[in-house]
């Protein structure tokens, strides 16, 4: 991802390219060649330390595990960041990094990109207008097909590893994480998704893409409570559920009402890997073709269909037919960003915008932690009242010399 970054930005015509850093030779070696010139770096921090007032923005496409660090970092230090999602690994760095942003007054991006889109954009445009009525329940589907082989590891960790590859720092990989041993084609460069110790689980993958136009269109603020199921075998098994994310979720979250729900309390599903979303909610479109990676929201008129990266569907579509489709042209995300920096208008995924919603999100990666207990939240306070050991996942302890002042 971080090559689309790169390229995204290099064709902006008012950016300038300046510093490059990866922990992985072999990537930085790939990113220089597309931009000679720019000092490289190994190291994030000496980056930050050695650029000091020759950068004004920052881009940071890593490992969950790390976006808290560099972000933060780089935003206390007064620089604009464009961030991957989700926004952290944990709630409570997702909060601190939302406050920083707003106190240091930066411009901050998360990298939902399909935000920025025709399509989300109509399904923002479209609840607003309340063309489904009050909204009564969302359904959020992710079962990418191949993604339970490529993304999700079975566990446990090896016992045993092997000295990493001479072009791999892989102190610096680990950063904040625990101390693990390095083992080939396991953790680096994509699979780290699937380990607690590094990602956020599918859910925390994909989660923020999916919930962005809804947390948008239906005006949601922070859950009340939720609570999740766990592929079974997952469940009954210690070493894994101590390792990896489970292969299949089924995360519920309550949300407060608001008049997009007629001042009902809104219910929202989850469904991934083996879990998918109920027969009939799949029938109002296609059981047969029913988009993999999608929301399907039912209100009292009807329901919207959003598959992710296409265009947004009214069902029945004879029942909508004489509901306008707005017209917004195609908007690079990266560009956006760069725009809102030199003065543009805001732009779609800044971090008052997303940091709730991604609090949202990772609320559910807890809860996946402790399948089949619901779990009470209070947004003030950052708690979880009814949940004593749920509420410790909510920060987890940085690896000793990896400590980041303010957190």
């Amino acid at each position: 991802m971080g090559a689309v970054d790169l390229e995204n930005f290099r064709q902006h015509p008012r950016v300038e390219i300046v510093a490059l850093c990866d922990v992985d030779a072999r990537f930085l070696r790939a990113a220089a060649a597309k931009v000679p010139g720019a000092r490289l770096y190994r190291d994030w921090r000496e980056l930050l330390a050695a650029e000091g007032d020759r950068v004004d923005s920052l881009n940071v496409t890593v490992p969950d595990h790390m976006h808290f660090a560099i972000a933060y970092s780089a935003i206390q230090r007064g620089k604009h960041v464009y961030l991957q999602k989700p926004m952290c690994h944990d709630v409570a760095e997702v909060r601190k990094l939302t406050e920083a942003a707003r106190a240091k007054k930066v411009v901050t991006q998360l990298g939902t990109q399909l935000a920025s889109g025709a399509g989300d954009r109509t399904v923002v445009q479209w609840l607003r207008q309340g063309v489904l009525g009050r909204v009564k329940h969302l359904y959020l589907s992710a079962n990418r097909p191949g993604a339970v082989e490529a993304y999700r590891p079975a566990g446990p960790r090896p016992a045993q590893g092997q000295p990493p590859p001479p072009y791999l720092d892989w102190d610096l990989w680990l950063g904040t994480a625990p101390e693990r041993p390095y083992v080939p084609d396991l953790y680096h460069p994509v699979k780290w998704r699937g380990w607690l110790d590094f990602g956020t689980g599918w859910s925390g993958d994909i989660g923020c893409h999916i919930f962005d136009a809804l947390w948008k269109g239906l005006d949601l603020r922070p859950p009340k409570s939720v609570v999740a199921r766990v592929q079974e075998s997952w469940k009954q098994s210690p070493a894994r559920r101590a390792d990896t994310w489970p292969q299949a979720n089924h995360i519920t979250w309550v949300f407060p009402g608001n008049a997009a729900t007629g001042g009902e309390d809104l219910v929202v599903e989850w469904f991934d890997g083996d879990f998918w979303a109920p027969r009939e909610i799949r029938a109002l479109y296609s059981i047969e073709d029913y988009p993999p990676e999608s929301a399907m929201i039912v209100g009292e008129r009807g329901a919207l269909l959003n598959p992710l990266g296409r265009s947004p569907l009214l069902l029945p579509e004879e029942r909508f037919k004489d509901v306008q489709r707005p017209r917004f042209d195609e908007r690079n995300h990266y560009h956006h960003f760069v725009d809102a920096i030199l003065g543009g208008p805001m732009c779609e995924s800044h971090f008052d915008q997303t940091g709730p919603m991604t609090e949202a999100v990772l609320l559910g990666t807890v809860a996946v932690q402790f399948p089949d207990e619901q779990l009470e939240w209070d947004p003030q306070t950052l708690r979880i009242p009814n949940h004593p050991a749920a509420e410790k996942l909510l920060q987890r302890q940085y690896r000793k010399g990896w400590e980041i002042p303010g957190l």
